[in-house]
């Protein structure tokens, strides 16, 4: 049985890189993945999975009202896919979380959706919120503030070092915009 799988942390967690890990996996016992990556990523290059440790991958992008179920079957009609991969699926929307789960559902094909749970104000992202809604199963990655504790929120800094308390959700950026903190430093850098 095929399922919807997500894959959330705040960032610096490795989604990624297991990601990619997983992508490999498949393709070493001679399987093929279909990896998606949001096109407003930009920061290595448009139509490319990259992680921190410098591994990559070619990857297909999705932008807002593209349909990845009519994605997935074209592929399909070319070569089989045993696993769908979705790196920055907190980009996602309603729809396209709908149409991986139709994926799983119609052409029973699992699906990995890496992404981040929240904002850099606590807010859920459109795609988590849906994935985490939808999700046949839900793995949290983990990864550490400074103070050592586990992180599961991101504080955004400006060009001062000085945390960033409104703007748009979206600003892409990574280790030089955005720090992985627990929930009680993040409250003492953005709410308090």
């Amino acid at each position: 049985m095929s399922k919807l799988y997500f894959y959330y942390s705040s960032m610096n967690a490795g989604k990624t890189t297991s990601l990619l890990q997983s992508s490999y996996n498949y393709k070493e016992r001679g399987m093929n993945t279909l990896l998606f990556t949001a096109a407003i990523d930009d920061r290595y290059e448009v139509g490319k999975i990259t992680s921190r440790i410098g591994l990559s991958s070619d990857a297909s992008t999705f932008k807002n009202g593209d349909n990845l179920l009519l994605e997935t079957r074209k592929v399909l009609e070319e070569k089989p896919i045993h696993c769908v991969l979705v790196d920055e699926a907190q980009f996602l929307t309603k729809d396209q979380v709908f149409q991986l789960t139709e994926v799983t559902d119609q052409l029973k094909i699992p699906v990995l959706a890496f992404g981040l749970r929240t904002d850099f104000l606590g807010n859920l992202f459109e795609g988590s919120r849906y994935l985490l809604a939808w999700a046949d199963e839900l793995k949290e990655l983990k990864t550490i503030c400074h103070c050592g504790k586990k992180a599961t929120m991101v504080v955004r800094m400006d060009e001062n070092n000085k945390a960033v308390r409104e703007g748009s959700q979206i600003v892409i950026g990574g280790n030089d915009r955005y720090i992985s903190m627990c929930r009680k430093h993040f409250k003492e850098h953005v709410i308090y």
